[in-house]
């Protein structure tokens, strides 16, 4: 049934009765009457009721609006869809678009924005031996005339010194530009996460892209692993993201698995596997300059993180460091605001800010950027989440060579690589994350301080890493289910530690995003599939369950609201902690949800029975819902 109406004088009359706090959303905690009666241009009427119906009624009309349409044919069952093929078609016809960008001459202006940084000017970095990018960047500048673009080619050895020296001209890195079926150049597209994250990110572009693969947009995932390849060659490593401050320093690792996750989707024939060598070589290159480097390899051979840049982190919100900083700021007699603003500009140094800084920067390589368990001690860390990821690199590597080049495969650098020799770096890690992170007493892989010599002890959903990467024993599976699991286990999933180890939250130690009780969308992928290496399937399938529950019933009452994060304790979008919760700023209707939040809905849904997703689907009461025609 069609419903054929003005957009606009429904529009108003369905908000000015229904938002009642005026935050163009409806939702639970609005005290309208629930019901809405939309008129037709024959002039007849039909009653809508209830909270998640009247918000897909608010999205259709302002969908159509977008259109440029005044007049419309609303399609009912639209409006009553059942939420979880309403998410799920919005995910695939509208987020996964909302979110994808290209640095080129139809989306570079969109790039631009970055709401992290305070400067209106534009800077746009292309490297330095990427001619072809700056002169083709350097003619569109000159043609656009809504903003103001500079084109900057960055210099052939990229140091510290000069990306803290460019901290005042924030930018965006240029990637990958192809020729399309018409010779002409076009960027390379990628998807962002979404809110404030503008930009293609390490390691949510693994995560994202699974759920692209899901919704068969396997070349938009094909073209992020590219972008990564671009990435490696002129930037030397994979970014944390493409933006001037993320310079030196990377993100978790995952380029393999990306890889080998697009190969199995590709044709099989001699394309796909020169692709599929390309990514490789990349992978090796990688792993080689950027996680065998002497910053990130330690003296127990297992690695780190650690951001090589100067200073304090410029990305952060404005009070982000208030709580390090106010001691010193005080001593010296001046604000916050004002130390903080001397200290970005090295005007005093503080050797306890310093090392600080050191373990901050490691943080935000990790992806973990915040958390208890790495506060202050992050660069003396082996941690069990990336020393995980190596392995998996290792054991990859080894695979596809063997598998797909019959044991010969020549190198970035000309080495001749053979599967025996990655395989072995493979055991050999295997062996030390056993002797040096896991407790059998506790059930736990824990990350191993390498200054001290001793296991941290924090509980982390980190945890199950190795059950993902298959480095575990079935005996460390069965004792991870049976005792890390009911610590880290609440009604909306996995949160991303235990509330034991987070300790005593107050003012002069405030709550970390990436802590109890909030969890976090790639640990929940990467602990379903680890159960289900190791046998737990039903585990999985209760973890999967609980997490897409949450997810839908929040989208159900807030006006289908996908954010970045979850308070799983109290299933909840709503968390305050640090920067508050990406995704859930927006008029209307989202056009983006976030971008590993709507992978793991896609992802979820693998791990359900066909009776589970029914149950999802019967979330809200169809007589709730029902049209009534008061003609």
């Amino acid at each position: 049934m069609k419903l054929v109406l003005n957009i606009e004088e429904n529009l108003q009359n369905l908000l000015k009765q229904e938002d009642t706090d005026n935050d163009n959303k409806i939702t639970v905690e609005d005290k309208g009457p629930k019901k809405f009666a939309v008129v037709t241009l024959e002039g007849s009427t039909i009653e809508i009721k209830g909270t998640y119906y009247l918000s897909n009624l608010l999205q259709e009309l302002v969908l159509a609006k977008e259109n440029g349409s005044e007049i419309t044919e609303i399609d009912i069952e639209k409006i009553f869809e059942e939420p979880l093929d309403r998410i799920n078609r919005m995910i695939k016809d509208y987020y996964w678009e909302g979110l994808t960008r290209k640095i080129d001459a139809s989306g570079i202006k969109k790039m631009m924005i970055d709401s992290k940084a305070e400067s209106n000017n534009h800077y746009l970095y292309v490297p330095f031996g990427d001619e072809t990018a700056y002169k083709y960047f350097k003619n569109i500048s000159e043609n656009i005339k809504e903003i103001n673009i500079t084109v900057v080619k960055l210099p052939e050895k990229i140091t510290p010194e000069y990306v803290y020296s460019i901290n005042n001209k924030p930018g965006v890195l240029s990637l990958a530009l192809k020729k399309n079926d018409n010779n002409e150049i076009e960027g390379v597209p990628f998807v962002v996460p979404g809110g404030r994250f503008n930009e293609m990110y390490g390691w949510d572009s693994y995560f994202e892209s699974l759920g692209l693969i899901i919704d068969g947009k396997v070349n938009l995932a094909k073209a992020m692993a590219d972008n990564f390849v671009y990435e490696i060659n002129h930037y030397k490593q994979i970014l944390n993201a493409n933006r001037t401050y993320y310079l030196t320093r990377s993100q978790p690792p995952f380029l393999t698995s990306l890889a080998l996750e697009v190969y199995k989707c590709l044709p099989k024939n001699s394309e796909s596997k020169e692709w599929l060598k390309v990514l490789l070589i990349s992978s090796i290159k990688e792993y080689k300059t950027v996680w065998m480097s002497e910053h990130k390899l330690t003296p127990t051979k297992l690695n780190r993180y650690f951001g090589t840049g100067i200073g304090l982190a410029p990305e952060t919100e404005l009070t982000h460091f208030d709580s390090i900083l106010k001691p010193f700021a005080e001593k010296a007699g001046l604000s916050i605001r004002e130390y903080h603003k001397r200290y970005l500009k090295r005007e005093n140094i503080e050797p306890e800010i310093e090392e600080f800084i050191k373990h901050d920067r490691s943080i935000r390589e990790s992806g973990h950027d915040t958390s208890y368990r790495l506060d202050k001690i992050s660069a003396n860390l082996n941690t069990v989440d990336l020393n995980s990821l190596l392995y998996k690199y290792e054991f990859d590597i080894a695979e596809a060579i063997k598998n797909e080049f019959d044991n010969y495969f020549i190198s970035y650098d000309g080495t001749i690589e053979n599967s025996e020799t990655w395989f072995s770096q493979a055991d050999e890690r295997k062996s030390l994350i056993n002797k040096l992170m896991w407790n059998e007493d506790k059930g736990y892989f824990f990350d191993y301080n390498f200054v001290t010599n001793n296991q941290t002890r924090f509980e982390s959903a980190t945890t199950f890493y190795p059950l993902w990467a298959k480095l575990a024993t079935q005996k460390q599976a069965d004792l991870l289910v049976k005792k890390a699991l009911p610590i880290l286990e609440f009604a909306g999933g996995v949160a991303g530690s235990s509330k034991e180890s987070v300790g005593v939250i107050n003012e002069e130690r405030p709550q970390k995003q990436w802590d109890y009780p909030n969890g976090w969308a790639p640990h929940q992928i990467l602990i379903w599939e680890g159960l289900k290496n190791y046998g737990y399937d039903k585990v999985a399938e209760r973890l999967a369950y609980k997490w897409l529950y949450m997810i839908l019933k929040n989208a159900v009452d807030y006006n289908g609201t996908i954010p970045e994060k979850y308070d799983v304790v109290s299933r909840t979008h709503k968390v305050f902690a640090e920067y508050g919760n990406v995704g859930t700023e927006f008029d209307y209707i989202t056009h983006e949800g976030f971008g590993w939040m709507n992978a793991s809905f896609k992802i979820g849904q693998l791990f359900l029975t066909s009776d589970q997703k029914q149950k999802l689907n019967r979330l809200i009461p169809p007589e709730i819902g029902n049209a009534e025609n008061l003609v």
